[in-house]
């Protein structure tokens, strides 16, 4: 019979594997949830960014929570939140119906994930907490490269609600396996919840993307869009002050002024504004304009996921030989090639135009993943590598919400821009291509193809791939800069002299654990 320890290891690694699968798996189901609920753009830009804000901004606050009750209990909660949202997403009738049941599996989730390590760390000890921690690595790095292939295959063969639906009875499973073998933490704190923090941290975050996705629409200048920034601005500066006054912060901005810590930070957020933020366009792409069904497109985001996967670990063990910043700049230039490798598509182009970026950014990130993991905590005493794994954390949630909000923006402006003086120059469109250029900017190709007029459908169709394809090349540059941008910073913040040398050792079997996180 199992000891109780690995009963906790297992019960973490399936907690943790249902709340990671979630941010891939989605993708490849979007075009069908577009369908089916009538979501528009912006909406299928929520289901994603309403998960990744609320895991984001929660993050910190749930490990807070963990130590005051406990982290089995706040574990356990989490798995029930975000059990039951599974459920009612799947359940969703309307697409805000959809997103407010994402935000609560974001929510869920920064409680399951705040409290992983801290109960593999109370059961395991030396050699075989290393062990553990590479076991949850692993099912970390497992969860991202088959989200995409299981999202498409639950999607074609049972429908879309099942990528949700097939939580419900594992998160059941888990819930009942945490409760009769993993012990409750022995050691708590007593020093309080930072709610004034965790409330200015995600009303900033909330009003920042809110205002990047509804850009387009209320209009960049418009009184409305100008206020929100204005208050995420209010916020972020209320949050700041908050933390600096604070005795025992949840995030301790001062961390920021080490110069390692601060490049760490930013090759998080480089990392997911640029090539993880990318893949909700380029499954539109995958799917809308080229065709696949989602289990089709899954397959073909195999390059990526699994040469990231496979190249995670040699990257690991490369951390004790190699500058770390060489490390995170190296990995990074990698992704940014990829993304340029992608771009100039046509409209003639098929899926296998997109591999050798795959395959290069799959090596950058696999690079990246688990130096990343090094740097955050290496920089600081040994103590405080739970608040420092967990802001890195929060700038990777944070890129992925601003990238995807931010990357939109200027996607769907330039499709809808193009698309309009296309669909201006077919004789017999009339008055309807301006309507159908704007279903175009919001990802329903094949509605805008379907609306036109029978004649006229082929060359509406070839307008709107056209178009299609060349907003996707402006933000694949773009998400390129952002990628050069973060490796830039990662080679001149990034210092040896920075790290702590006892933070690095003690927690060497962490690096393993986050390897492919």
């Amino acid at each position: 019979m199992l000891e109780r320890r690995w009963w906790a290891l297992i019960a973490v690694c399936l907690g943790t594997f249902m709340l990671l699968l979630d941010i891939t798996i989605v993708n490849v189901a979007l075009p069908d949830i577009q369908r089916a609920l009538g979501s528009s753009f912006a909406d299928l830009q929520w289901v994603v960014d309403a998960y990744a804000l609320t895991l984001a901004a929660l993050l910190l606050t749930a490990g807070s929570l963990a130590d005051i009750f406990g982290s089995r209990r706040v574990f356990v909660v989490g798995l029930g939140l975000f059990t039951a949202a599974s459920l009612l997403c799947g359940l969703a009738s309307s697409p805000l119906f959809l997103n407010l049941a994402r935000g609560a599996q974001g929510i869920g989730g920064a409680a399951m994930f705040a409290t992983s390590l801290a109960l593999l760390a109370q059961e395991f000890q030396g050699r075989e907490r290393g062990t553990a921690f590479g076991a949850w690595g692993a099912t970390i790095g497992a969860a991202v490269a088959i989200g995409p292939l299981v999202g498409g295959a639950l999607t074609d063969g049972l429908g879309w609600e099942w990528i949700f639906l097939v939580n419900v009875p594992i998160g059941i499973g888990t819930i009942a396996l945490t409760l009769a073998r993993v012990r409750e933490s022995l050691q708590r704190h007593r020093h309080g919840v930072d709610w004034p923090g965790a409330v200015t941290f995600s009303g900033s975050l909330f009003l920042f993307v809110l205002a990047l996705i509804r850009g387009n629409a209320d209009g960049w200048t418009s009184t409305s869009i100008i206020a929100r920034f204005a208050g995420a601005a209010v916020l972020m500066t209320a949050f700041i002050v908050i933390e600096r006054r604070r005795a025992e912060p949840m995030f301790d901005v001062m961390l920021l002024r080490k110069p390692a810590f601060a490049g760490a930070s930013i090759t998080a957020f480089a990392l997911s504004a640029s090539m993880f933020s990318m893949f909700l366009y380029l499954t539109l792409y995958i799917q809308n304009v080229l065709g696949y069904k989602p289990l089709q497109a899954g397959l073909r985001f195999l390059p990526i996921t699994l040469v990231s996967f496979f190249v995670a670990p040699f990257a690991g063990r490369l951390t004790t030989r190699l500058p770390i910043r060489a490390m995170l700049g190296g990995g990074l230039v990698l992704v940014g090639l990829g993304l340029l490798l992608m771009h100039g598509l046509t409209p003639g182009s098929s899926w296998t135009a997109l591999v050798p970026g795959f395959v290069c950014a799959g090596a950058g990130i696999g690079l990246v993943n688990p130096t990343l993991a090094t740097a955050a905590i290496a920089v600081v005493e040994p103590q405080r590598s739970g608040m420092a794994s967990g802001i890195n954390t929060t700038f990777r949630q944070v890129g992925i919400a601003t990238g995807i909000a931010a990357l939109g923006a200027v996607f769907q402006h330039r499709v809808v821009g193009k698309a309009d003086a296309l669909f201006a120059a077919i004789p017999g469109l009339g008055s309807r291509a301006g309507d159908l250029a704007q279903l175009v900017g919001t990802g329903g190709t094949r509605q805008a193809i379907e609306a036109a007029p029978a004649p006229l459908r082929g060359a509406v169709g070839a307008a709107t791939r056209q178009a299609f394809v060349g907003g996707l090349n402006e933000i694949l540059l773009i998400a390129m800069a952002v990628a050069f941008a973060g490796a830039v910073a990662a080679l001149l913040l990034v210092r040896g002299r920075d790290f702590v040398a006892s933070g690095a050792s003690a927690h060497a079997g962490a690096e393993e654990a986050t390897a492919t996180a």
